[in-house]
């Protein structure tokens, strides 16, 4: 996810009305219509065998498996008959169609993922992404994939891939994903039984797809594809057309979408498949706070540390962090090191999770490393960071180490963070009672071209400050303590402000009731902590696909899909399409 956005102005809300809105929004919820037991049950029917050979059979066993759902016969005969179709009708034929699509596209959606995944859409700072090779071929990928389901096509100059069904009336609301991901680190991509994975090639262990953009974004976008082309295919009428937008940029700030902005008028109303159930209408505002420590030379009669390692990238949560040392008297340092190790780990193992740290002592060097959980960095509560827990390490063993910019970045981690992600060292922190804490979680350590060491720190910070008022903190608290350990180091902070839409509708009532039919589950608006490209959106509402209940991978080391929740979001993707896109008024 990005790590800088602008706020729309418009639909934010001023006070903390938010989390009071959940189902009664839009108009009494529906009773007479399919829900998940009877759902569960044709879905049974079908892995049994008895599949039907095209959406008009489906129905028909439908109809013959709910005898007591009288209207659901009389909804299926208007729709052979190509009748208009509202109410209840509209919306048992549209959550068929639903079922349908899963059933019968599963395994093709699958495919379509894996060739996607086989895509490594990673920006290369070198290319623009317009110009990247990968992102070429993505868009050629999706574009002979619209072609094939009859659907419209637009490459908007490499930015964004529009894939459009049309809409009887002039109105369309928008889809959007990414088909940009986040890079991985090879070595972290090996399951606890050894196997190794590549992240970019899908691999399938029972029901988990494993892969580098298997749940950010590819999935989604399989899905929604397959939603479409089933929606196309059935002949169902829509009176408002549907635009998939595929944004190239997300994960590095969303310049695409700037662009895209400028040449396209955007739709009035827009769902983004980036994020998590039932419907998230506030989101976190994502910020990027940089530390540069001057290159300095250590002397190589003294132990030094020359190289560290964290994330690829600074919106994620490493599994792992390393450190090289050199220099004096290595012998000693390992030891010095091994005598600490079991010590630290209780202590800290104690305060947040288990972790683990290997010392292997070279010819010239010791290569530390320690293995934590990895996590989007969105959510640090999800992860145990390797990074903080590595500097601790090096700053508490008790091993005498050279003065340079390593030195001074593991100072500065262990004195402004430690293993807490809530600022409580920084004494900044703080919570709004629907979008959650401010957090932070300093992911990303590299020493750049230059020689100067660099520590990024990921900022969500909800709403209860502005962007400037958190810099200007932040920068003081960072400032004061490099001017006590009389360092001089360059701040960069570009923090992105806090997104909360007006939770009302009946498009919103529309996805919290497929939502809760299809999964019998709670359904009410949810925050996250976040940011996506719906800030650049006007009436932008995430819908999946995370579950709630379960870590979400995105950007984890064995990223992965679960095929019961891909399911799910191909079955509620088509449901949304044709509802949403009936809806006598979006408000």
């Amino acid at each position: 996810m990005p790590s800088r956005l602008p706020r729309l102005p418009r639909l934010s809300l001023p006070a903390l009305s938010i989390g009071c809105a959940v189902l009664a929004l839009g108009g009494p919820a529906l009773a007479d219509t399919l829900k998940k037991p009877a759902l569960d049950q044709l879905a049974a029917r079908w892995q049994a065998g008895q599949t039907a050979k095209d959406f008009n059979a489906f129905l028909a066993q439908a109809v013959a498996a709910n005898p007591a759902h009288k209207e659901l016969a009389t909804a299926v005969s208007a729709y052979g008959r190509r009748q208009p179709l509202a109410g209840d009708a509209l919306v048992d034929i549209a959550r068929l169609l639903g079922l349908y699509n899963r059933l019968r596209n599963q395994q093709a959606a699958i495919a379509t993922i894996g060739a996607m995944v086989a895509i490594p859409t990673v920006r290369n700072v070198q290319v623009p992404p317009h110009e990247s090779p990968a992102i070429l071929d993505f868009g050629r990928l999706v574009e002979k994939m619209a072609k094939d389901f009859g659907l419209n096509w637009r490459n908007v100059d490499n930015r964004i891939f529009e894939v459009s069904l049309q809409g009887r009336g002039s109105e369309e609301f928008g889809i959007l994903t990414h088909a940009d991901v986040v890079p991985a680190v090879l070595s972290e991509w090996v399951l606890d039984d050894g196997t190794k994975l590549d992240p970019f090639t899908m691999t399938r262990v029972g029901d988990f797809l494993y892969g580098r953009g298997t749940i950010d974004d590819k999935g989604s976008i399989a899905a929604v594809l397959y939603a479409m082309k089933a929606v196309k295919d059935s002949g169902l009428p829509i009176e408002r057309g549907i635009r998939l937008m595929i944004e190239t940029t997300e994960e590095t700030g969303g310049d695409a979408m700037l662009y895209y902005r400028n040449k396209t008028a955007l739709p009035a109303y827009n769902i983004v498949l980036d994020s998590k159930y039932p419907a998230v209408v506030a989101e976190k505002g994502s910020g990027a706070l940089k530390v540069f420590f001057p290159a300095q030379p250590a002397d190589p009669a003294a132990t030094a540390i020359v190289a560290m390692a964290g994330a690829a990238s600074a919106n994620a949560i490493a599994q792992t962090a390393t450190a090289t040392l050199k220099g004096g008297d290595l012998g000693a340092a390992a030891a010095t090191l091994e005598a600490a190790k079991a010590g630290f780990l209780r202590k800290y193992e104690a305060q947040g999770g288990k972790f683990a740290i290997d010392i292997a002592r070279g010819a010239d060097s010791i290569e530390l490393k320690v293995t934590g959980v990895s996590a989007h960095g969105s959510r640090p509560e999800e992860g145990v960071n390797p990074v903080p827990r590595l500097a601790l390490f090096l700053k508490e063993s008790g091993l005498a180490l050279a003065p340079n910019g390593f030195r001074q970045a593991v100072d500065y981690l262990d004195a402004l963070y430690g293993t807490g992600y809530l600022g409580e060292k920084l004494g900044l922190g703080y919570s709004d009672d629907f979008m959650g804490p401010l957090t932070f979680s300093p992911n990303l350590v590299r020493a750049g071209a230059d020689g100067r060491v660099e520590v990024t720190v990921n900022v969500r910070m909800p709403r209860g400050r502005t962007p400037d008022e958190l810099k200007a903190q932040v920068a003081a608290k960072v400032q004061a303590w490099a001017d006590a350990a009389k360092v001089k180091p360059e701040i960069q902070y570009d923090q992105g402000n806090w997104m909360a839409r007006d939770p009302k509708g009946a498009w919103l009532s529309t996805l919290l009731n497929i939502y809760g039919d299809t999964t019998g589950l709670e359904a009410k608006p949810v925050p996250t902590a976040g940011s996506t490209t719906a800030k650049l959106m006007p009436n932008a509402i995430n819908f999946g696909p995370a579950m709630p209940g379960k870590k979400y991978t995105a950007h984890n080391a064995k990223e992965y899909k679960e095929v019961p929740d891909l399911d799910a979001d191909m079955q509620m993707f088509t449901e949304m399409l044709v509802r949403i896109g009936n809806l006598p008024q979006m408000q």
